[in-house]
């Protein structure tokens, strides 16, 4: 696991955001699912998904949402991250589920967020969610699926 002195290397754009074991992430927005997908034969066919209206979002109890992360990254070759929810959202029932951030992955990240309370939460655009820890992968090839955005 990588340090705060080679996190603010690999990661400049998140100096800011940078802890002694990982990178806060910020929540940029809030989306709802809207229409049935599926994953039949490896075939692709998300839900359709609608974004609330913030800056402040209402997560209601036992309610699934997407959350989209503020600044896209880049996990340089030879790195991959795993997320963590920050403990503040666990310790308020609320969990945020992630996949592994693969070498070469350019592009937003997205994450589920579930309020498994028995009240609303609010969590506002820009509030830190999730800690990215970063991992040396040794003799890793790159990503290049269909979720890979171009670089600007």
């Amino acid at each position: 696991m990588l340090g705060e002195k080679e996190l603010k290397k690999l990661f400049p754009d998140f100096e800011d955001l940078i802890q002694p074991s990982g990178i806060d992430l910020e929540l940029d927005k809030i989306f709802i699912q809207n229409g049935s997908g599926s994953l039949i034969d490896n075939e692709k066919n998300l839900p359709e998904i609608k974004e609330l209206e913030g800056p402040i979002y209402t997560l209601e109890p036992h309610t699934p949402y997407l959350a989209s992360i503020k600044r896209k990254i880049k996990i340089p070759k030879g790195y991959a991250m795993l997320y963590n929810p920050r403990s503040t959202l666990l310790r308020s029932f609320v969990s945020v589920q992630t996949a592994v951030g693969d070498p070469g992955f350019y592009g937003t990240l997205t994450f589920l967020i579930i309020n498994h309370g028995n009240y609303p939460y609010k969590i506002k655009k820009g509030d830190r969610i999730a800690q990215g820890v970063v991992f040396e992968v040794v003799g890793s090839g790159e990503y290049n699926g269909s979720y890979q955005e171009k670089e600007e």
